[in-house]
Formats: C-alpha cells, sequence, structure tokens
C-alpha cells in the first residue's frame, strides 16, 4: 500500500464524521467563495481598459440634482478631454413593477455617445440610424436576449420621475462586457416633453486622453464650478460605482468580518475532528512507531490526512459556489452593475485557504499524538 494510499484511507475511516467534517468545509468556503467574488467584484475588477480613462461629473449635494447643460461645453475646453456626453437617468416602469422587469434607462446625446464609450461596439449603420431617429433607442444585447427585442420593435417606458411616457423605436442592438443592462435613447425626447428638463443633465461622462490625465481633468472641473450654484463633484467612473456600494454600509468590514468568521468557524470543525480520530488511534501511532516511523513520519501522515479532508471539503464548496454565482449571473431575474464572476484565482485562493485550515487543524493534535511512546501507546485503551 502507497503513502498516499494510506492517508486517503484513513482520512475516511470513519465515513460519517468524515462526510460530515467535508460537508461542514464545504459550506464554509462555499460563503467564503460567495464573499470573495462580492469582494472581487465590488474593488479589484478594473472593467475595461476604456473605463479607467473616463471619469464622472456630477452635482457635489446628490445625484438628485441636475447640471446645468452649458457645462458641457466648459468642460469640453479643457485640455486633454478628448469627448463629453450627458448622462441623465430615466428611472421609467418597463410593462409592470416586477423586479424581473427593471433595467437602467439612459436619456445622452446619440452624436457623441459613442466616442465616449468606445468599449460599446455596435454595428455603424444602427449608430446612424439611432442619430437619425428621435425616437430611437439603443439597448443591451443581454436585454435584447431575455426580453426577445429585435431591431424595429417599439418598447413603452412609462415615466415615474418625469411625467412623459416614452415611445422608443430600439435601432440598435449594441454589445459590452461585462453586460452593459441598460438602454439608451435621445435626451431630447424628454426635454421636448418635460419644460423643466431642458438644457439640464443629470451627470457628464468624460474621456480623458490618458488614464493619468483623469485626476488632474477632475480637479480642473470641480474649480471651475466651486463657486457656481450647482458645484459638481468629479470622479473617476469606478470611484463613482463605488459610491453605490457605499450607500449600503461598511460593506468592506461586513465582508471581511464575514470571511473570517467562516475560517474560524472551519478551523473549529476541523481541529475538532481531527482531535477526536488522532485520540482514537493512539495505539495505532505505536504500532506505526514499532514498524519504523519516525516521529516525523507519524506527524506528516495525520496533517496529510487532515489536509486531505479539507481539501476535499474546499474542492466541493469552491466548485459549488462557482455554479451558484453562474446560475445567478445568467438569470434573468439578476440585475447586478458589478461583474460577478469566480475567477480562477478565487477558486484557487478558496482551496488554499481550505489547505491551510487542514494544515492548522491537525498541528497540535498531530505532534502531541507523534510524542506518544511506544508502551505507553500500547497499553493504552481507547
Amino acid at each position: 500500500m502507497t503513502l498516499t494510499r494510506f492517508v486517503t484511507k484513513n482520512a475516511f475511516r470513519n465515513k460519517r464524521r468524515s462526510a460530515l467534517t467535508v460537508l461542514s468545509i464545504a459550506f464554509s468556503l462555499l460563503l467564503l467563495t460567495l464573499m470573495m467574488t462580492i469582494w472581487h467584484a465590488f474593488y479589484l475588477s478594473n472593467g475595461s481598459a476604456e473605463s479607467a480613462q473616463r471619469l464622472v461629473v456630477r452635482h457635489r449635494v446628490s445625484l438628485t440634482f441636475s447640471l446645468p447643460g452649458y457645462y458641457r461645453e466648459k468642460i469640453r475646453a479643457i485640455p486633454a478631454v478628448v469627448s463629453v456626453v450627458p448622462i441623465s437617468w430615466f428611472g421609467g416602469i418597463y410593462k409592470d413593477q416586477k423586479p424581473e422587469n427593471f433595467f437602467a434607462q439612459f436619456g445622452t446625446d446619440p452624436d457623441e455617445f459613442f466616442k465616449t464609450f468606445r468599449d460599446l461596439s455596435m454595428p455603424e449603420d444602427e449608430v446612424k440610424a439611432w442619430q437619425r431617429d428621435r425616437q430611437g433607442v439603443i439597448v443591451d444585447d443581454f436585454l435584447a436576449n431575455k426580453y426577445g427585442w429585435k431591431l424595429g420593435d417599439r418598447i413603452v417606458l412609462q415615466g415615474t420621475i418625469y411625467p412623459v411616457n416614452l415611445e422608443l423605436n430600439i435601432r440598435g442592438i449594441f454589445h459590452s462586457n461585462p453586460d452593459n443592462k441598460s438602454v439608451y435613447f435621445n435626451t431630447k425626447y424628454v426635454e421636448e416633453a418635460v419644460p423643466f428638463f431642458k438644457g439640464q443633465a443629470g451627470t457628464f461622462f468624460i474621456l480623458s486622453a490618458s488614464p493619468s490625465d483623469v485626476s488632474t481633468i477632475a480637479s480642473t472641473v470641480d474649480n471651475m464650478f466651486r463657486n457656481s450654484p450647482q458645484p459638481t463633484k468629479s470622479e473617476s467612473e469606478k470611484a463613482f460605482g463605488l459610491e453605490f456600494v457605499a450607500m449600503m454600509g461598511n460593506v468592506k468590514a461586513f465582508i471581511l468580518s464575514i470571511c473570517s468568521a467562516v475560517v474560524f468557524a472551519t478551523l473549529l470543525v476541523a481541529a475538532n475532528t481531527m482531535a477526536m480520530s488522532i485520540r482514537e488511534r493512539t495505539r495505532e501511532v505505536a504500532v506505526l512507531k514499532t514498524l519504523g516511523f519516525t516521529r516525523r513520519g507519524v506527524l506528516g501522515l495525520f496533517v496529510s490526512e487532515a489536509v486531505a479532508l479539507a481539501l476535499a471539503g474546499g474542492l466541493i464548496g469552491a466548485s459549488f459556489g462557482w455554479m451558484m454565482v453562474y446560475g445567478l449571473t445568467h438569470s434573468k431575474r439578476f440585475i447586478s452593475f458589478f461583474p460577478m464572476k469566480v475567477t480562477p484565482e478565487i477558486w484557487m485562493a478558496a482551496l488554499i485557504t481550505s489547505g491551510i485550515v487542514g494544515l492548522l487543524s491537525a498541528a497540535v493534535p498531530s505532534y502531541h499524538a507523534s510524542k506518544v511512546n511506544i508502551v505507553d501507546g500500547l497499553r493504552h485503551i481507547g
């Protein structure tokens, strides 16, 4: 019998206890995988290369306040600014108020939209068709597949913030990675129907010449309008997105607390299992030493058994975590503006964590077992 076979056989010698331990570790690693995925989506995902060159200008007080439309031309005159496009949230209702029928809706300028959002792709003929139609709208291909939309279809958005219902013609279907899950229409449609919105914009998205220009442009814009009735707050697109995460509270502390609790609980479960298993095998340790196993050899065997159990649980938990995130993000009811994905790095980090937990859980009981005297071990009854 090889050492690998010996370790595997002993790790699962008590099948019920081993199975429960593996399932406990698997559930903990499933939760840990989900938390790491959320952390990665919120704080580590950088998006496309073009998104690093974009920044967002909004009202300093709140997103509920609009900015004057003439700010656009003043911003355009700043050095290193490539393009500026207004983006205004509409917040209408499609069909009904069920969560599965919710998606982001924005008014914008079709003539300069794709100059700013270069990471969105759409055929040139569809771009021109959208620019020619005042009632035109372009939709994300994810939404088009979800609702069965085709070019030429008409969709109606019932106004909630603005007292107008938009009857929009689908003129283009664009692709983005990750899925944008948004629709964009000509903001002049709303301006013509709602007088108080004329000459206003919710935000301005700016494309800079390079990522290094983002901070300079942001400070220049804010200084330009610092003493105006509508002061601005300019920040990178990434920072703008994280503000919505901050609205939920201290998400970082919450995720770190859960991850720490999961690892600690898993360590306790594994340590308890290994302590019970090693205590029951005191005579076996003495026999192994009689056969010539050294203290280091006995220690290695028990630690290897613990690591094998923990890795089995980690493999199951991380794999189920990947399947859960994949199923969730591909569900038609799922809505997220952050790219949720279990990356190979997250999957490996979960496995490595489970292995470390197995190593630590067996360290102390294995060390004491390796010091057992042969005579005392053979006399042990337990």
